[in-house]
């Protein structure tokens, strides 16, 4: 116990913790994202996604200031699209989205799993 309250001091609130305990290193998927890339790869091998990558892609959004989308995806029309993956919304992360796509002449998508009480999937939100 007390090496946890090294790392994380009394002064630290729960989500701080919480989200510093759950971070991921660069390049690993968390389980949503996981379960999306398993979505886009359906959608591949039916031939409406041509390609995606995961964290395939680094957006200059002002100095020092970058947006990584979770996945770099290009649609069967050619089209290229950023697909956000979140289980809940952090609101720099919104800000974010909606500022790359000012900037850039891509979609940008956010994607959020639907509750199985509310029959599954993915609810959409775009960003142009």
């Amino acid at each position: 116990m007390a090496r946890i309250h090294e790392e994380y001091p009394m002064h630290t609130s729960g989500l701080k913790r919480m989200q510093a305990l759950g971070r991921l290193k660069v390049g690993e998927m968390n389980k949503t994202e996981a379960a999306y890339a398993q979505r886009l790869e359906a959608q591949r091998q039916r031939g409406e996604v041509i390609w995606y990558k995961f964290e395939g892609v680094k957006l200059r959004l002002a100095d020092n200031t970058f947006y990584s989308p979770d996945f770099a995806v290009m649609a069967q029309n050619g089209q290229m699209e950023m697909h956000e993956v979140k289980g809940h919304w952090q609101d720099d992360a919104r800000v974010k989205i909606k500022v790359a796509a000012d900037l850039y002449p891509f979609r940008f998508i956010a994607v959020k799993p639907q509750p199985k009480r509310d029959g599954g999937g993915w609810s959409t939100e775009v960003f142009e």
